[in-house]
């Protein structure tokens, strides 16, 4: 497919469990019905944080594929051209304030919508070329009243930063960027 002059490029994603459980069952999921399947959530969620023009990948297909009372799921959603991973970004770039402010603006941008997102890491933030951010891998995000969700979210991107930190202490990152992004967060967050 053409937009432009340029092709659409997708990308598939396998479901796989992590944690303890993944190392036990990779890719299986009990069926409880296909609008409950997760590939149909995500796509749903996508479609509509896209549709408001949230900076998300847009949903091009979706399947679950069921075993009996199992299933094992894909998604494919349009590649985001230029972005790379934030823990990328900050391996390959030394950002300054403004860059983490907006990094925490972003977030909060997702927040004040009331988007969950169940791994929000330095891997499913992503930056553009414009160093805009993005965000990736919605499975078992979900909209949602503001709530504790809320710094909980911000607590596992602070562990991811800091666990990434520990495997290698040149990335550019500290713990003032870490303020940096609170402060970016929770002036945007008044501004509202």
């Amino acid at each position: 497919m053409l937009v432009g002059n340029i092709p659409r490029q997708f990308v598939l994603r396998h479901y796989m469990r992590g944690g303890l459980v993944g190392k036990l069952i990779k890719d299986t999921y009990i069926f409880s019905g296909e609008d409950k399947t997760r590939p149909f959530l995500e796509w749903r969620l996508l479609d509509k944080l896209a549709s408001n023009n949230m900076r998300v990948p847009r949903p091009a297909a979706a399947r679950y594929v069921q075993h009996g009372t199992f299933y094992s799921a894909d998604i494919i959603t349009v590649r985001v051209p230029g972005i790379v991973p934030l823990s990328q970004y900050i391996a390959d770039n030394n950002p300054d304030e403004a860059f983490w402010n907006s990094v925490g603006a972003a977030i909060q941008e997702f927040h004040a919508t009331g988007v969950y997102h169940a791994d929000m890491n330095a891997y499913n933030v992503q930056v553009d070329t414009d160093g805009l951010v993005w965000m990736l891998d919605f499975d078992k995000g979900m909209l949602r009243l503001p709530g504790p969700w809320q710094q909980e979210t911000l607590n596992r991107l602070h562990r991811s930063l800091q666990k990434i930190v520990g495997l290698d202490p040149d990335l550019n990152f500290r713990s003032v960027n870490w303020e940096q992004i609170l402060e970016g967060y929770f002036n945007a967050s008044r501004s509202e």
